[in-house]
């Protein structure tokens, strides 16, 4: 394999924001979106029955009871459609939950369990759940600021601002569910779920800090984990291990960490802290989360909330998670009872790229710095090696009978070969020899082995 000199523009980096995990927790949940939006529309109807009101009273001041008397006639003629509007809209709403149950359960049977987040995050999906029940509480409001009064001289209010508004509400409604039937219809057809999750790998790679052997501190000789008590917990670059943290919560997955509120605590003592567990790590309660380099330990109390632990893996900060799910797609397509090598090579094309974009990246650990620029927090992230094996290992395994993945898979692993820094290239000619191996172990003939092992972008055309 020849070597090229292949430049790679880098790719863009942002500082993580303080609340970044309440905001992605947020997004993860359903709840939020319809909730902000029942009680925001209920500040404009408040604001909108005080327009009406103000415009009651303008006109009885200025003895216009002839323009009041037009305005009821309007309002009972709006009050109907209000009324309508409200009826319509719970059957409205179980019609859009109906859809999303459908699209969740046939993405889950098709795909992977582990997309159905992508269903949860959906900013259409949670925008025409909020604005359907925001519209349905909204005429419920309207329809209680009708005066029984048909006297113009005494009522005291005309909704006809709020009934202007739930027209616009009843339009905006109608607009979103559209677009919302055409994004879950989007969401069910596997190349866009595969975009999506390359998209998000992608979001997550940007948001990664300057790697720690970019920043002149190596990266953990054990790769993150706590080091055996023999050798004295040391870690090169930042002495030895002084103090440990134990995880003290609930079991489950490392969902992300409070960078900004790490890096403050660690500031604030005078330490260095180093995590332990990689995002994406079951936690169980007793086993240490934190080593604490250069000081004691910080108090409990200060460091609450700093680890999110949930039932599953997040987008958040967790590198591995867009491989994980692509290969689980190829695995999935792959099967017996599936029968579906297109998707798979459509997922390798996702893995290859996603890859190919890491090649030259420092990887293995990353670290935060205060604003001083001493170093605070160092956090472990995977390693090339085993973003590697997590792409290809067991789709190789099953791809050895189906010509069109093995070939696509040849030409992503040439591709990378290209691409990658030779000092990285070992783990990628691993795989391309064992695949080479499983394919002549499976191939009748020697034309069907030559046939399966020719590299091909496209599998077979």
């Amino acid at each position: 394999m020849s070597d090229w000199t292949v430049t790679q523009s880098p790719l863009p980096r942002r500082r993580p924001r303080a609340l970044s995990p309440l905001r992605e927790h947020l997004r993860d949940t359903f709840w939020f979106a319809p909730t902000a939006a029942m009680v925001g529309v209920f500040v404009v109807w408040l604001v909108a029955q005080e327009l009406d009101a103000a415009l009651v009273r303008s006109l009885q001041d200025d003895g216009d009871y002839g323009t009041v008397a037009e305005l009821l006639r309007f309002a009972d003629d709006a009050k109907t459609v209000v009324s309508a509007v409200g009826s319509a809209m719970m059957t409205f709403i179980g019609v859009v939950f109906s859809i999303s149950l459908v699209a969740v359960q046939m993405a889950s049977g098709q795909f992977t369990p582990r997309v159905v987040r992508l269903f949860v995050r959906s900013r259409i999906t949670k925008a025409t759940f909020a604005v359907f029940l925001a519209t349905f509480v909204l005429t419920l409001l309207v329809l209680t600021s009708y005066d029984s009064t048909p006297d113009p001289r005494v009522t005291t209010s005309v909704p006809l601002v709020q009934s202007v508004l739930t027209l616009f509400m009843v339009a905006l409604s109608l607009l979103l569910f559209v677009m919302y039937v055409n994004g879950t219809l989007r969401l069910m057809r596997v190349s866009h779920v595969i975009a999506r999750i390359a998209a998000e790998s992608f979001r997550v790679a940007a948001l990664m800090p300057a790697p720690a052997d970019a920043e002149g501190v190596p990266a953990p000789a054990d790769g993150g984990r706590v080091p055996a008590p023999a050798d004295g917990g040391r870690v090169p670059g930042l002495g030895p291990v002084t103090a440990w943290v134990a995880h003290d919560a609930h079991a489950g997955v490392l969902r992300d960490v409070h960078i900004a509120r790490l890096v403050r605590v660690a500031r604030k003592h005078g330490v260095v802290l180093r995590l332990v567990p990689r995002i994406g790590d079951f936690l169980v309660p007793g086993t240490p989360v934190l080593a604490v380099h250069g000081g004691q330990a910080p108090p409990r109390r200060v460091l609450r909330y700093a680890l999110s632990v949930g039932v599953e893996r997040t987008f958040h900060q967790d590198l591995g998670l867009g491989l994980r799910q692509l290969s689980d797609i190829a695995l999935r397509a792959l099967s017996s009872a599936v029968n579906d090598p297109t998707t798979a090579v459509q997922a390798l094309d996702r893995i290859v790229q996603i890859l190919a974009a890491l090649s030259r990246r420092p990887l293995d650990a990353a670290v935060h710095r205060d604003r001083r620029g001493a170093v605070r927090l160092v956090q472990p992230v995977p390693g090339w090696t085993e973003l590697v094996d997590l792409g290809f290992a067991e789709v190789r395994a099953c791809a050895a009978g189906s010509p069109q993945v093995t070939r696509r898979m040849l030409a992503g692993l040439d591709d990378l070969l290209l691409l990658a820094p030779p000092e990285r290239r070992e783990p990628l000619r691993r795989h391309r020899e064992l695949l080479r191996q499983a394919v002549e172990r499976v191939a009748p003939t020697p034309a069907d082995r030559a046939f399966a092992l020719s590299p091909d972008r496209q599998g077979i055309g």
